[in-house]
């Protein structure tokens, strides 16, 4: 199944991560308590808590930081009690977006949420007002030259929903949020290292922004990114 050009916006993403590696840390941390706190200390048994230790171990974070980390959450040692709120509303030229945030202060978290999207032309919206526009989803992306057919019969032997390539030919394998771990290991088992792999929500349709409209998303998605509350920020724009 062919699909628009998403290279160029995966590698900008990428670069904007990179960017912000400091505050992945603080990120991961919360995740790995949230996961552990919620679906135990064991990464065998809890398939979240398995996706945090991977980020941990992506980003170079000691292992003795992680464990104390996951001790914390599940009782061994006190901490701070995170909720997961998410967030949805709307960017530059109707853009959808999504921001999922772990917080201790509820008030503090919405005001700054609200705060950025009313400060750089965006608005807050109801819940359920955009995530209709989302799917939950594994998403690993190959870059382009990577083997299509190769990508394709080891993805859907292993249980992947669908495999997509772009313009530009990366090639996007999307599975359900369960069977994503099994088809991962697949296809790096079959030497076929993903670009960026993640369970995330990805957009059904994309809005094309250019010049001003988009330098203003970009901003705004900046603002949301750099909140401290704020986990993950998805949205649907091509910028």
């Amino acid at each position: 199944m062919a699909g628009h050009s998403k290279w160029a916006n995966i590698q900008h993403r990428k670069g904007r991560q990179d960017e912000k590696r400091g505050k992945i840390w603080t990120r991961i941390v919360r995740e790995i308590t949230v996961a552990a706190r919620q679906g135990g200390g064991d990464p065998a048994m809890n398939p979240r808590l398995r996706l945090a230790m991977e980020k941990a171990k992506a980003a170079n974070m000691p292992a003795d930081r992680v464990k104390y980390n996951v001790d914390k959450a599940t009782g061994s040692l006190d901490g701070i009690n995170y909720e997961e709120i998410r967030y949805e509303g709307y960017g530059i030229g109707g853009a959808a977006i999504i921001v999922d945030t772990m917080t201790d202060n509820r008030v503090r978290t919405v005001a700054e949420v609200r705060h950025a999207f009313s400060k750089h032309g965006g608005n807050m919206g109801t819940e359920g007002s955009v995530a209709f526009q989302f799917k939950h989803v594994g998403q690993l992306i190959f870059a382009p030259g990577t083997s299509e057919d190769k990508v394709m019969e080891v993805a859907l032997e292993a249980g992947a929903e669908d495999v997509i390539t772009d313009d530009e030919g990366a090639i996007e394998v999307l599975t359900s949020p369960a069977d994503y771990q099994a088809v991962k290991d697949a296809l790096e088992a079959a030497g076929l290292i993903p670009e960026m792999a993640e369970v995330t929500m990805r957009a059904e349709n994309t809005i094309e922004l250019s010049g001003d409209d988009a330098a203003k998303m970009q901003k705004l998605l900046d603002v949301l990114e750099d909140l401290d509350d704020v986990q993950e920020v998805y949205h649907n724009a091509a910028l």
